[in-house]
């Protein structure tokens, strides 16, 4: 059992938070899918993120109708389901992961997959396995309450997406809901990495700053979909509080293994450092777009 295992009955509050805080608020968060192209391989890539110095990590689980993602994930998640992948693999990884790093490990996750496992129980394998918290795209903080309680009682984050089409009132209820950060997308389509992060994405990052002042709160906010290169990293923690890569790194560790991946990874953390490759900061964090 890991080290963070042992830790699941006293409450420490968001570790990603905690560890986007200590990044100063220059995140930047991996995404690769669980098991893929198989367990230990995705253990030891993990953990050539975190040796890189990356911020915290995303899993995703694979699911049979990916709505969000686009083609890269997709392949690769088909990939891992073809292999034969079961939702047990998830818990060994975790273990596997948190035993050999402190980094924050979140998983994305349809809700499907939590619900046939049941909520309490998967919430309390999850923590126990060393879990960070779950990013939860297709589950609505209105429709949330089962899982917002199991979260609270096993001290998991929980973070919601806003899109650019979010009202007001939906934002202010996933800012609400939100621990960790909220996950700011930064299209109206699917994942996939793009010569140019959207422009919505800094909008949509200035109205959840505005609304979750309005609220009272301190929200962090993690900008998602079409990053792909360092400066496209420089440019979103910039004015956002991490950026989240994804299909980069999926398509460099099918392409060329760890290695691969390693290298990417010691590139995009280059675009969370002052004076990255995106050159001077065209706007400071919390200014209008």
């Amino acid at each position: 059992m890991s080290e963070a295992s042992s830790r699941t009955g006293s409450r420490t509050g968001s570790r990603t938070e905690a560890a986007i805080r200590a990044s100063g608020d220059r995140a930047l968060i991996g995404y690769l899918p669980v098991g893929y192209p198989d367990l230990d391989t995705c253990v030891e890539a993990v953990l050539a993120l975190a040796d890189a110095g990356f911020t915290a990590i995303e899993l995703g689980v694979p699911y049979s109708d990916p709505g969000m993602d686009g083609p890269v994930i997709q392949a690769a998640t088909q990939a891992t389901l073809e292999r034969g992948f079961r939702l047990e693999e998830l818990f060994l990884a975790l273990e596997a992961i948190t035993a050999r790093t402190d980094i924050p490990v979140l998983v994305m996750t349809y809700w499907n997959p939590v619900l046939r496992h049941g909520v309490d129980r998967f919430a309390e394998r999850f923590a126990a396995a060393g879990g960070a918290g779950l990013i939860t795209p297709d589950l609505t903080p209105e429709n949330a309450a089962e899982w917002l309680d199991a979260a609270e009682r096993h001290d998991l984050d929980r973070v919601f997406l806003a899109a650019p089409s979010s009202s007001d009132a939906r934002l202010d209820g996933v800012i609400e809901a939100s621990r960790g950060f909220v996950y700011t997308v930064s299209t109206m389509g699917t994942t996939g990495t793009r010569a140019d992060v959207d422009l919505a994405a800094r909008a949509l990052a200035d109205r959840i700053e505005v609304r979750a002042e309005a609220l009272g709160r301190e929200t962090l906010r993690c900008v998602g979909v079409g990053i792909s290169t360092a400066a496209h990293v420089r440019q979103v923690v910039d004015y956002a509080d991490g950026a989240i890569v994804g299909s980069a790194l999926v398509r460099a560790l099918g392409d060329g293994g760890v290695p691969a991946l390693r290298e990417l990874a010691d590139s995009l953390v280059v675009g969370t450092l002052d004076g990255g490759p995106a050159g001077p900061a065209s706007a400071q964090k919390g200014a209008s777009a």
